[in-house]
C-alpha cells in the first residue's frame, strides 16, 4: 500500500506565500509522474502542476510565473512553492502520484487526503 501525506496549507494574505510538501510512502519501488491538484467549492478538481520524474514541469495558466513545483526523488517528496497568493487560489490541494510498488508491476494512481490553502486578509 502507498500513503501520500501532504502538508503546509494554512491562511495566508493576499500576496503571500506557502509551500506545500507531499510526501509518499509506503511500498514503493519508483514513481513516475506527480503532481498538485485543487478543488474549490463547488468547482471541479483542477490540475495545478505536474512535474516527470526526470523534472520536466507543466502548469495551469492561472499559475504560471507564481508557484513552482519540485521533487526529491531521494525523498519521494513533491513541493509546490506558491507566491503571490490570491483569493481565487483558495482551494483544497491534493497530492497525485504514479506509483510502482514492485520491479515490472503497472503504475497505480494515488491521492493524498488534501490540505486547505484558505487565502484572505
Amino acid at each position: 500500500q502507498v500513503q501520500l501525506v501532504e502538508s503546509g496549507g494554512g491562511l495566508v494574505q493576499p500576496g503571500g506565500s506557502l509551500r506545500l510538501s507531499c510526501a509518499a510512502s509506503g511500498s514503493i519501488f519508483s514513481i513516475n509522474a506527480m503532481g498538485w491538484y485543487r478543488q474549490a467549492p463547488g468547482k471541479q478538481r483542477e490540475l495545478v502542476a505536474g512535474i516527470t520524474r526526470g523534472g520536466r514541469t507543466n502548469y495551469a495558466d492561472s499559475v504560471k510565473d507564481r508557484f513552482t513545483i519540485s521533487r526529491d526523488n531521494t525523498r519521494n517528496t513533491v513541493y509546490l512553492q506558491m507566491n503571490s497568493l490570491k483569493p481565487e487560489d483558495t482551494a483544497v490541494y491534493y497530492c497525485n502520484a504514479d506509483v510502482m510498488s514492485r520491479w515490472l508491476e503497472a503504475f497505480n494512481n494515488y491521492w493524498g487526503q488534501g490540505t486547505q490553502v484558505t487565502v484572505s486578509s
